[in-house]
């Protein structure tokens, strides 16, 4: 099989790549990037050299681009991964947001089915669904209720996905994922930001009262999620991807100065998120019980193994662990 993967120099894209390549010997990859802030080849160092692997610097802004690429590598699949995905760049500027989660999701999807591409898994993310109370989970069922631009740029890309399957009748899938952690997550992000710069001695924000929850996932089980859709899904089914694994943000960040021998007192709250969902939580038993996927990962042992990359990314320091799933 012949994947394009876009955002392939990404965080999850990333691990992505080399997770099929190195699970499957005769499959080829296309990693379709634009490279901006968030796309990083050095992320794809191991693989950069295989003879299965190629990179195209694309936007899927630009339609004639991106349908360029589509034509000329003839690939079987897309996985859909590039995207804007920060809620607070969002927030700044909610129509950087439009043109690349709505237009360039429609963009991809039109080259796609105007040259026959078998397959087109959309990842997409559990923010589409809003926010929770203090109990129960978004299924597969759960309206959508974004609360956030990106959020409502997600949706509406969704919403464009399934109208191909619809309409067109293109074999379109959807995956809707909690937060991910692990290795190579640009620094803006929660865990590795926190990482950093408490590593760094510096001061760790926290927005508001630390209690907004959220369910994490180790790249890695989002990574064999999306294999299993790929491979075993029907066209136009509608995934959750979760490790039933809430973590309040306070909770969260205490956890990781633990592990660091970094003191809370370097923790300096500011002021709330606009908008800010109070909690996200995942069912992924339809994922488990249609493909049989489970997540691997203990999140001790992820978080310690995760801790130990961007500390020594930061300041070469070490932190102890054994690593298991």
């Amino acid at each position: 099989m012949k994947l394009l993967v876009t955002g392939g120099a990404g965080f999850i894209g990333s691990h992505f790549i080399r997770y099929i390549l190195n699970k499957y010997p005769d499959y080829q990859v296309v990693n379709m990037d634009a490279l901006t802030y968030a796309g990083n080849l050095a992320n794809l160092t191991s693989i950069s050299d295989s003879e299965r692997y190629t990179f195209v610097h694309a936007d899927i802004r630009n339609q004639t681009r991106v349908d360029q690429v589509l034509f000329e590598t003839s690939v079987d699949a897309v996985i859909h991964l590039a995207a804007e995905s920060h809620v607070d760049r969002s927030i700044e500027s909610p129509g950087k947001f439009v043109e690349t989660n709505v237009l360039g999701t429609q963009n991809l999807l039109e080259s796609a089915r105007l040259h026959g591409v078998g397959t087109f898994v959309h990842i997409s993310t559990d923010e589409v669904y809003g926010s929770l109370g203090g109990s129960g989970s978004f299924t597969e069922e759960t309206p959508l209720a974004p609360n956030s631009p990106y959020a409502a740029s997600k949706a509406s890309s969704d919403l464009f996905v399934r109208s191909y399957y619809e309409t067109y009748g293109m074999d379109t899938r959807i995956t809707r994922c909690s937060n991910n952690y692990g290795p190579n997550q640009y620094p803006e992000k929660l865990i590795p930001l926190c990482i950093s710069r408490a590593v760094q001695g510096l001061p760790v924000p926290l927005y508001g009262d630390g209690q907004n929850v959220r369910d994490w996932l180790h790249v890695y089980d989002h990574c064999s999620a999306i294999d299993a859709v790929l491979h075993h899904a029907k066209p136009g089914s509608v995934y959750n991807i979760g490790a039933n694994n809430e973590w309040n943000n306070a909770d969260l960040v205490k956890k990781i100065l633990g592990i660091l021998n970094v003191p809370t007192s370097q923790i300096v709250p500011v002021r709330d998120r606009l908008g800010h969902d109070r909690r996200y939580a995942i069912d992924a038993s339809k994922l488990k019980q249609d493909l049989g996927w489970k997540p691997v990962y203990d999140f001790e042992d992820g978080l310690k193994e995760t801790i130990e990359w961007f500390a020594n990314q930061n300041t070469g320091k070490k932190v102890s662990h054994s690593r298991g799933h």
